[in-house]
């Protein structure tokens, strides 16, 4: 069943002209490590080429710890594909459906949805619950604000968090990224930081700081 899900959004996400976005991509150079970020969402359209109610996000993630062995802080990869049904009635909510993949496995989860977008504002979010046995629970936040400056210039502001609760013990983990910058049409560059906080048998912090550089394709 796993292994359905995951090749039927991987087919959705490279569907020519079903799903037409600007994808942004995102170089990371951080103290500790290097990440390579691919984030987009985009509603699917229908047959008379508008948008229609069903909106598909794409997340690809790939990190790189600069201490890496061939044994070792190994690369950590991470791919989210959720496709939500938005009626106007809802205003703004929606039900999620999200398949992600990482090193550790595949996880399927069901849950609600939150958008609001316009030129220079978004808000998206989620809070999903996972198809298992043991489920946790994820709220995912982003938050993009960019304001103009000039004619040509745009300031470039982004928050985002992601927060997992395991149901059956106080196992946690907090993720929150920030960054800022310029925006100058399709290219972003500027300062950011990401933060990890876990609790598995013991607690621990990793933080990542430097600069950032996107283009949108």
């Amino acid at each position: 069943m796993r292994c359905i899900l995951i090749i039927l959004f991987m087919t959705v996400s490279f569907l020519g002209g079903t799903v037409i976005a600007q994808i942004p991509v995102e170089v990371f150079t951080g103290n500790d490590k290097a990440t390579l970020d691919i984030m987009f969402f985009k509603y699917f359209n229908n047959n008379h080429n508008e948008s229609s109610r069903f909106l598909f996000f794409n997340r690809n993630r790939l990190a790189i710890d600069y201490e890496m062995t061939s044994t070792e802080k190994l690369p950590q990869f991470g791919f989210t594909e959720a496709i939500s049904y938005n009626h106007p009635k809802l205003k703004g909510f929606a039900p999620v459906f999200v398949a992600q993949v990482f090193n550790s496995g595949i996880y399927p989860k069901v849950g609600i949805q939150f958008v609001r977008l316009n030129e220079n504002f978004m808000l998206f979010s989620w809070l999903v619950s996972e198809i298992q046995n043991t489920p946790g629970i994820d709220y995912y936040l982003l938050f993009r604000y960019t304001p103009q400056i000039s004619s040509s210039l745009k300031l470039f502001t982004q928050i985002e968090t992601l927060n997992t609760f395991l149901t059956e013990n106080s196992s946690f983990s907090f993720t929150q990224r920030f960054r800022i910058g310029l925006k100058i049409r399709k290219t972003q560059f500027g300062l950011g930081a990401d933060l990890v906080e876990k609790k598995q048998d013991e607690y621990s912090l990793d933080s990542n700081s430097g600069l950032f550089f996107r283009y949108e394709f």
